[in-house]
């Protein structure tokens, strides 16, 4: 009796049902951590993505405005390619007015805005959220965990949310966070964020002294003297506080009457000096300052 041979189709048939269950296999354990519960993708904040990204990884935000090409380049999913585009984009347009504006600046993606979003801070926004360590992603659940509690963004920006741990403490940590669709953890991370929006290293500077006269950019004219703190000291210059919401430059070649290869070999961050305003672009928001003795 001849012995049947298996049915080709059959074989064919099978075998794409087995490449078939592996591709489905494979795809289940790649997406295994967005449907696993307790890991609300949505609202986690930016974390470094390795442990050297987590050790160079400012323990403070970088007020994006202000910040040379050294600092940026240290935070998380920024090099110094996309360090020198953001550089080169402040210059061309002024300041970001907003945290997501920094996706306007070529090279940089959403994966890049991703990761390093949450250690930036725009003090000059409209938007509190910008001027604090809580990640764009999680802006939603900052504003309904305010909501669930009792306070607005106007609370946060005034500083009148001192008592929101003990409030959710009260109300209950795993009942607010299921309310709010996240895990107890990032919502605690959430709220302890919200409680110092602004903390950065030009807290703990000198405060400038401040004319009673000059409270706002349009208060300022060419050839006026004021009093500031230099906040911050890059290669082409020095940003100092006149206390009018936005920080001067003063170009490297308005440091000083004589020549200076840097201008740390002049200035310091937290030094109060003397400069007189050159010019004044309302538009781009730009104050130019020089220190040079008239």
């Amino acid at each position: 009796m001849q012995k049947q041979q298996p049915n080709r189709k059959v074989l064919l048939f099978l075998a794409t049902l087995a490449v078939l269950a592996g591709i489905v296999w494979g795809a289940l354990f790649l997406i295994a951590p967005i449907w696993q519960p307790g890991t609300p993708v949505a609202y986690m904040p930016a974390l470094p993505q390795t442990e050297a990204a987590a050790e160079s990884a400012p323990t403070q935000l970088v007020d994006l405005n202000t910040a040379d090409a050294e600092t940026l380049q240290t935070l998380p999913g920024i090099g110094p390619a996309k360090a020198a585009a953001i550089i080169a984009y402040r210059e061309e347009h002024g300041p970001f007015p907003f945290r997501k504006a920094l996706l306007k600046v070529p090279k940089l993606g959403p994966k890049a805005f991703q990761q390093c979003a949450g250690f930036l801070r725009v003090p000059e926004s409209k938007d509190i959220l910008d001027n604090t360590a809580v990640h764009p992603e999680s802006y939603g659940a900052a504003k309904a965990l305010l909501e669930l509690m009792g306070y607005t963004l106007t609370d946060v920006k005034a500083g009148k949310i001192g008592d929101l741990t003990r409030k959710i403490e009260h109300y209950g940590k795993e009942k607010a966070a299921e309310q709010l669709g996240i895990g107890v953890p990032t919502m605690m991370d959430v709220a302890d964020e919200l409680m110092k929006p602004g903390r950065g290293v030009r807290d703990a500077l000198p405060k400038p002294i401040l004319r009673t006269d000059v409270m706002e950019m349009k208060d300022l004219k060419p050839g006026m003297v004021l009093s500031g703190t230099v906040r911050n000291v890059i290669d082409f210059g020095a940003f100092v506080d006149i206390g009018v919401h936005q920080d001067g430059l003063v170009h490297i070649s308005q440091v000083c009457d004589k020549f200076i290869r840097h201008p740390s070999e002049a200035v310091s961050v937290g030094d109060v000096v003397k400069v007189v305003v050159l010019e004044v672009d309302e538009k781009k928001k730009r104050i130019s300052l020089t220190m040079k003795k008239p």
